[in-house]
């Protein structure tokens, strides 16, 4: 059989996940996770659990739906008017695609930091307190200060701007407006946070510096990210869960994953065959 023959042959034989996809005690739970863009499906069946206090890699080759099934956790996909969305999603329990849940509140309690940072045409200090004037979190100009300070300080920004928060967020570094995304997004107390690709753009100094927050952060927060980088993925998660073409095919701990994968795709695919 030829390499190529031999993955379509694997693909197919994709039947259910390898690992344990299920927590004791998840922040978030998604069950039979199916999404469809019109007549395409992207993702088929997904069952993956997001734990308290972890970090969670996606990892998989472009087009494989890791950023579409992270895209589902927060309701970005609404966005899409083409995008459906099946199967039971839990945050705490509570139904995020119920009737009653509004998103903009669901997307305070679940953040998201994107590919290219993208901090609003304002002020350093105004782009972090949007959330929680909008939000009606501070009851005063102290109390909002105080959010803005250390939303900063916890995304290790703050010694950096100090002297600039009147300033615009656009005139930051790469890797500074990015810290000042994960600010933004702290600033609104998220519970969960979610991240795309957030060091892609950014040079291997602010890469490092992300890393190491990402870690701090875990303390206070589940974060699920998607990264193109086994190497990060390796340094940054606790577990690591593999797609390939819209399905989940591993999940496990990330030192297990990345040492002694269970199945053949996901051993091709970290050992570069293909990608």
């Amino acid at each position: 059989m030829n390499q190529v023959a031999e993955f379509e042959h694997m693909e197919h034989e994709i039947e259910g996940t390898v690992g344990t996809p299920l927590v004791d005690d998840p922040k978030m739970k998604t069950r039979n996770v199916d999404v469809f863009y019109g007549d395409k499906q992207a993702i088929f069946n997904v069952d993956l659990d997001l734990a308290q206090n972890e970090v969670i890699s996606l990892i998989g080759p472009s087009g494989c739906g890791k950023s579409t099934y992270l895209r589902c956790l927060n309701r970005m996909n609404d966005t899409i008017d083409i995008c459906r969305v099946t199967g039971q999603l839990l945050l705490d329990d509570e139904d995020i695609y119920s009737k009653v849940m509004d998103p903009v509140l669901l997307r305070a309690r679940v953040g998201m930091v994107f590919q290219k940072p993208n901090p609003f045409p304002k002020s350093v200090f105004d782009n972090v307190a949007y959330g929680p004037k909008l939000h009606g979190l501070a009851t005063s100009k102290t109390e909002l200060e105080e959010v803005v300070v250390t939303s900063l300080q916890k995304a290790g920004l703050f010694d950096e701007v100090k002297d600039r928060l009147d300033e615009p967020g656009t005139g930051l570094s790469g890797g500074q407006q990015q810290r000042l995304c994960i600010a933004r997004a702290i600033s609104v107390s998220p519970e969960v946070i979610l991240m795309d690709e957030p060091c892609s753009a950014l040079d291997p100094i602010a890469t490092a510096i992300i890393e190491e927050l990402i870690d701090e952060l875990r303390q206070n927060y589940t974060i699920a990210i998607v990264t193109h980088s086994m190497q990060q993925a390796a340094r940054v998660s606790q577990r690591t869960a593999y797609f390939h073409l819209g399905k989940l095919v591993e999940v496990g701990e990330t030192n297990q994953v990345f040492t002694n994968p269970s199945h053949q795709l996901t051993e091709n695919y970290i050992t570069g065959r293909f990608g």
